[in-house]
């Protein structure tokens, strides 16, 4: 009869802990867009916009091999060594569940990721300006590894990472909103900004009140 109290005690304690981590996790991705932006070298060889897709295609495939491909291989090296080398066995360990996750969750940040950066590289035509592109992957790399070890952590952890996620949302608002000012003028670029805005408010009105029953 107690359980649920108990558990809406736990969920506000590692809401509330998660919170912290988010906001550490913003502070730190900040200051790195900040440092490599305004102090990063330039990007030669990119004031074509064939060259800046190719320079962003490159780092794309960086980032895809250090978050994506590592989480397939620590699954693939704790199948290899137990039980769960049968995946209908049914055996997982902690350890492996977490991995999964992770897999999963940056395979599905990886698409939204993908499209953000390279609309971002459309809208960069300088090289001092293609800098942004080097910033993003950077803050998205290492914020999927912290959402990884944080994860390990405690549930509240993986809040480390969440600035990854974030930065990959706004670059494509960002995105979208360029290619509706090109289209309609400024109506067409704050159009799809208050959709998305007035979308994501009716998500968090809903979840609070299905939450509330």
């Amino acid at each position: 009869m107690n359980d649920k109290p108990a558990a809406t005690t736990d969920f506000r304690r590692q809401r509330s802990a998660g919170i912290v981590y988010i906001a550490i996790g913003a502070i730190v991705a900040v200051a790195i867009w900040y440092a490599v932006t305004h102090y990063a070298p330039p990007v030669p060889g990119t004031g074509s916009l064939a060259a800046r897709m190719l320079f962003t295609l490159k780092c794309y495939g960086a980032a895809v091999l250090f978050t994506l491909v590592l989480g397939v291989e620590a699954i693939a090296h704790e199948r290899l060594g137990s039980p769960a080398f049968d995946p209908l066995s049914g055996f997982e360990t902690k350890r492996m569940q977490v991995n999964q996750r992770y897999l999963q969750n940056t395979l599905e940040q990886t698409v939204v990721f993908g499209a953000a950066l390279f609309g971002l590289a459309a809208w960069c035509p300088t090289d001092t300006a293609m800098r942004a592109v080097e910033a993003a992957v950077l803050i998205w790399v290492l914020a999927r590894w912290a959402f990884w070890i944080g994860y390990h952590h405690s549930a509240a952890g993986r809040g480390l990472g969440a600035a990854g996620m974030a930065l990959a949302m706004i670059l494509l608002i960002y995105d979208v909103a360029r290619f509706g000012g090109e289209l309609f003028g400024p109506v067409g670029a704050w159009t799809p900004v208050a959709l998305f805005v007035a979308i994501e408010a009716f998500l968090f009105w809903a979840t609070r009140a299905r939450a509330a029953e």
